[in-house]
């Protein structure tokens, strides 16, 4: 039980920590700040890489999340 608790709590923190990499991202996109988003991309894409290989989501959720993010930046103006 102690290690089902602790395994929640890592996965948690890593579950916000990627939220909150993901906000800041759509953030610098939505000011148009379309070189800083660039810059911030792969420091965004090696999280999902990161929590997806340590089992915090699922593989393919973290190449979807990926992929939409890279989208969006090529779709901005």
């Amino acid at each position: 039980m102690r290690s089902g608790a602790r395994k929640h709590a890592h996965n948690r923190s890593a579950k916000s920590r990627l939220h909150t990499l993901e906000k800041n991202y759509l953030q610098l996109l939505g000011a148009g700040k379309k070189d800083e988003a660039a810059k911030s991309l792969p420091g965004v894409t090696s999280a999902f890489d990161k929590a997806a290989k340590t089992g915090v989501i699922h593989r393919a959720t973290a190449d979807r999340k990926k992929s939409r993010l890279t989208l969006r930046l090529g779709r901005a103006a």
